[in-house]
Formats: C-alpha cells, structure tokens, sequence
C-alpha cells in the first residue's frame, strides 16, 4: 500500500509539472504575453515569467540545478551564443517540427539555441538631406560621408554582428580599413541607443545611421518619435549583392530544465505559423518560418533581399570583430 501511494504520489508530481513552464525572458513581458496566453489556450500549459534587462545569465549560473528556469527567451543573438558557452543550455531533438518550421540558416548547428524572430541592420539616411539610398553597409567608410555618420557604441550586440558578417564576407583585414573609415566619418562619439540615433538625424546632428529595422516601427508608435521617423529613410543595404544583414530574437532550453517536455511543446508552438504570425504583429520584427507575412506596417516598408550567410558563421567571428573594435579604437 505505501508503495502504492509513492507511486501516485511521483504520477500526479509529474502531471503538475508538466502543466507548467518557467521563462527568463529578456523580452518584456507584453511583448510575448499575448503568444503565451495563446499557447495555455491551446496547451493547458501555464507559463510563469521573470523578465530583466540584464543579469538573468547570472542568475542561471548561481541557480546551478536548482535553476527552475525551462526556457530563456533573448532580445538577440549575442545572449544566445553567451548561453551555449557558458554551458546553460540543452539539446533539442534533431527533426520533428522545429527542423521543419525554422530555416537551417537560423538553427545552432549543435541544437543549442534557434531563432524566433528576425530584424534588418538598416541604414538610415536623411529624407531632407541624402533622401532614399541604394547603399552598402561598405559605403559607410567613403569619405564623402565624413562628419555624416551616428552610431551606437561598436561594442553593442547588434554592430558586432554585423562587423562579424563584414569578417565572413569580405576578411578580417578589409574589415580593419572599413572600420577605420567609419570611424573617420563619425560626426561624434558612439553613443545612446539605435533611436538616439535617429533623433540625432532629426536634429541634423548627422546624416546616416545604423538602427534596426523594428525601432523604426516602434517610432512611428510613439507620438513623441515619430516626427524622428518621419525625418528618414530606411534603406535596406547591399540589395545588389548579398542582401541586407539579420540579427535575430531567439530561444534556448535551460540545462536544468525542470520541465523540459514543457519547454519543447513551448518551443515548438513559438515556431509556429500562428504564433509567428502573432510575433510579427506584436513586435514589428520578420518571422523565421518561411511563408508567414510581416505585419501590414512592416510590409509596407517594402521587400528586401536578406543576407542568406548562416548564423552558426557570423558566430565564428564574433570575437574577432570585438578585437578589431578595440584595435582601432572605434569607440574613443
């Protein structure tokens, strides 16, 4: 009989997890609310989630096993390569539907982490001053833009991948000189967030910028932006040759997932059609699974051709693109 009991004891411990799946989300909350809602509807699986800007990495490697994180939802690809070193995070099984809902291009070669969303590294340029441009992210170092060029720090997430995509493409030495050049064309010191940026150009501070493309959405949102957003033009760079380059949102399992069948259903609705479908709409961002349409605001900013480079690449070179950053001082 007190086996018995055990037993049952351990099923219905069982079905109670299983009902459950926690996140450490670098997304806000009202950004993915509504998907999770949509996924408990569906699943009967409730999701609890701690939201931070920074310090969930931290948090997980103090928490060791007794992490009850399932799922860490990043805001870009830099977290997710951060957490497979660090040796945070799981396999999920090769196949099945993730394989099929997430383009290879946008999966770790290892099943350690997979994208959700994509966003375009766009150049901005002054509607009153450059108007629309058929640029290349190369062109950023002609001289002709000299005192013409705001930008986020070198060092930020988004511009290290795309110097690391420069190395892929074009070799850590050319990288080198074009740095260089940017540099030279600074009209001030990086600084402030891709928006900032913006504001700047609207302030006729500087003519050019890089941003992603979703900022330019959510200015549009924002009465006190949008007359930022109404003073540019979002360029999508290197149509002419190998497309424009993508950052991306993502997700990975924890390594001490407590809930990890959970996590898997979770991760598989996210690559959902419909819940791609939502996050392009909430987010302003590209869907990875192909077939799936942006929202009517993003569409309306036209198509493009995207940079087919894998992210397993750029990911090669993203320690190098942080050593030419230093190397030239791009931040001083």
């Amino acid at each position: 009989m007190r086996i018995l009991i055990i037993a049952c004891i351990m099923v219905m411990s069982s079905l109670t997890l299983a009902d459950s799946v926690n996140l450490y989300s670098f997304r806000q909350p009202f950004l993915i609310q509504p998907i999770l809602t949509e996924f408990t509807k569906q699943t009967g699986i409730k999701s609890k989630v701690i939201f931070a800007k920074k310090g969930l990495i931290q948090r997980l490697q103090r928490e060791g096993k007794l992490s009850p994180a399932d799922v860490v939802l990043t805001s870009n690809f830099s977290k997710l390569l951060e957490l497979k070193e660090k040796g945070l995070t799981q396999q999920y099984a090769a196949g099945g539907v993730l394989q099929d809902n997430i383009p290879q291009q946008f999966r770790d070669q290892d099943r350690h982490w997979l994208a959700l969303t994509q966003r375009v590294r766009n150049i901005y340029s002054s509607k009153e001053r450059l108007g629309k441009l058929n640029i290349r992210y190369e062109d950023l170092s002609d001289g002709k833009y000299k005192g013409r060029i705001c930008t986020r720090s070198g060092k930020h997430p988004y511009n290290l991948g795309l110097i690391a995509s420069m190395i892929a493409h074009n070799g850590s030495a050319a990288t080198e000189q074009w740095l260089l050049g940017v540099k030279a064309n600074l009209a001030r010191k990086p600084q402030g967030n891709d928006r900032g940026q913006v504001k700047a150009i609207h302030a006729g501070l500087c003519d050019l910028s890089l941003g992603n493309s979703y900022y330019f959405g959510k200015m549009l949102m924002d009465k006190r932006q949008q007359a930022w957003a109404h003073a540019v033009a979002l360029n999508f760079p290197n149509q002419a040759d190998r497309g424009s380059h993508i950052n991306v949102s993502g997700a990975v399992i924890a390594k001490h997932a407590p809930h990890k069948e959970a996590a898997l259903k979770l991760l598989d609705f996210l690559s959902s059609k419909q819940a791609q479908a939502m996050y392009a709409e909430l987010n302003m961002e590209y869907p990875v699974k192909p077939g799936v349409a942006p929202s009517k605001m993003v569409s309306s900013w036209g198509g493009f051709k995207a940079d087919a480079i894998a992210l397993n690449q750029i990911a090669a070179h993203r320690k190098a693109a942080l050593t030419l950053v230093d190397k030239v001082k791009f931040d001083l």
